[in-house]
C-alpha cells in the first residue's frame, strides 16, 4: 500500500515531462497519452516503464519516494534475474532485447540509445576506489559480453560483438569483438 500512495503522490507532484518522454522513446513509441500507457502497461513487458518511474522518483522524490524507488527496483531485479542498480546513470533510448541476467554497476554513465542483449555484465573492478565507467552514445552490447575495468571509456557509436570482453578504452565508430576459435575432436 505505501508503493502505491508514494508513486501516486509523485506522479502528482512532480514534473513529468522528462518521464513522459523517456516513456514515449523507449516504451509507447507513439505520443504520450495516459491511456496509451496504462494500455501497455497490461499488455506489453512493463520493464522499462516501472524502471523509469523508478528512476526519476529515485532522482527527483522526497526520502520516502526514494524509499519506494528502490524497492521497485528491487522488485524488477528479482522478477527479471537482473541486478540493474538505481544509482547507475542511463541516458534516454534503453533499450534491453531479453531481460535475463544483465548487470549494471552503479558507478556507470551510459549514453544515449544503448542496446543490451541477454547476460551482458558492465561492471567494476573494486567498488572501494574512485572510478567510474563511461558508455557513449548509439553503443550496442552482443550477448554475453562484458565490460569490466575502473575509468574505462566506450566511445560513441560502437557495437561490442556477443561473447567480447572490454578492459580498455574504445575510441568512437568502431566494432569491437573477441575472436573465437572452434576445435572439433573426432573421436
Amino acid at each position: 500500500m505505501f508503493k502505491y500512495i508514494s508513486i501516486i503522490k509523485f506522479l502528482l507532484t512532480h514534473d513529468l515531462t522528462n518521464l513522459k518522454n523517456y516513456w514515449v522513446v523507449e516504451y509507447i513509441h507513439k505520443d504520450f497519452t495516459w491511456i496509451r500507457l496504462f494500455r501497455k502497461l497490461l499488455r506489453k513487458n512493463s520493464f522499462l516503464a516501472w524502471y523509469r518511474l523508478a528512476y526519476f522518483m529515485y532522482r527527483l522524490g522526497d526520502e520516502s519516494e526514494r524509499t519506494c524507488a528502490k524497492k521497485i527496483i528491487n522488485k524488477l531485479n528479482q522478477k527479471h534475474c537482473l541486478d540493474i542498480s538505481i544509482k547507475a546513470d542511463i541516458d534516454i533510448g534503453l533499450h534491453i532485447w531479453h531481460l535475463v541476467g544483465i548487470v549494471i554497476t552503479p558507478r556507470v554513465k551510459i549514453g544515449k540509445n544503448c542496446n543490451i542483449s541477454s547476460n551482458v555484465t558492465i561492471g567494476f573492478k573494486s567498488y572501494y576506489h574512485d572510478g567510474y565507467l563511461q558508455v557513449g552514445d548509439n553503443v550496442t552490447f552482443g550477448t554475453n559480453s562484458m565490460m569490466f575495468g575502473q575509468n574505462t571509456k566506450i566511445g560513441n557509436n560502437v557495437v561490442i560483438g556477443a561473447m567480447t570482453f572490454v578492459n580498455k578504452d574504445i575510441p568512437d565508430n568502431c566494432t569491437v569483438y573477441t575472436q573465437k576459435t572452434n576445435i572439433v575432436i573426432q573421436s
